[in-house]
């Protein structure tokens, strides 16, 4: 599997998100290390029970919900 650096941008709530989302390998699948308009590195994993990719570090509760939910989007778009 090839894992590339991917960008992309979105518009949540009227303001602009520039997202810069880095896979790696962690336990046999794929965990995304992320950030939005130079924020420090946030790190998205799959939840099985959501059935989409979250943000599990210590620091994700800083990142707006909304804008959460939408990079979760986007990520699930990419595998």
């Amino acid at each position: 599997m090839i894992m590339q650096n991917e960008t992309f941008q979105l518009i949540v709530d009227g303001v602009p998100y520039d997202v810069k989302a880095e896979p790696f390998l962690f336990n046999e699948g794929v965990r995304y290390s992320v950030s939005y308009n130079g924020s420090p590195d946030f790190i998205f994993a799959w939840d099985d029970s959501a059935s989409q990719y979250i943000a599990i570090d210590h620091d994700s509760s800083k990142i707006p919900a909304n804008v959460e939910t939408e990079i979760a989007f986007q990520l699930n778009k990419l595998s």
